[in-house]
């Protein structure tokens, strides 16, 4: 059964505490994958489900192309995260994003770089347009 949009926006809030917390006690400069499993001891400690590295395969007018793509993080089974740790975040990462959320039929994403100063410089929410 899927959130209503008041749990996923709590949740989303959740989501960026625990983003603060990891950049707080990690800081910029390290490397994505650091980022993530210290991301995933975060929420696993807030009790909040997440999968890592979930794939998804890619039908084509109701047919699998054989090909597939990996998400990052995904929370609740219903908000993506796609990490990075970059100098810059380029639009080629957001229309990454935004393609997932639209072949998963998922509402909501976000786009976290931990290679900022501040976190909330480097996050950026996303959502499909069925939210």
């Amino acid at each position: 059964m899927k959130m209503k949009k008041g749990q996923l926006d709590i949740l989303g809030a959740e989501i960026l505490d625990a983003c603060i917390a990891v950049h707080r006690e990690m800081g910029p400069g390290l490397l994505e994958s650091v980022y993530k499993a210290a991301l995933l001891i975060e929420l696993a400690l807030r009790d909040i489900p997440c999968q890592e590295e979930v794939r998804i395969f890619v039908t084509y007018k109701g047919r699998q192309t054989g090909k597939y793509f990996d998400i990052d993080l995904l929370v609740c089974d219903e908000i993506i995260l796609e990490l990075k740790a970059v100098k810059e975040v380029v639009p080629l990462f957001e229309a990454k994003l935004i393609n997932h959320l639209r072949l998963t039929d998922k509402r909501l994403g976000y786009l976290v770089n931990f290679n900022v100063l501040r976190l909330k410089d480097g996050f950026q929410r996303f959502v499909n347009k069925l939210y």
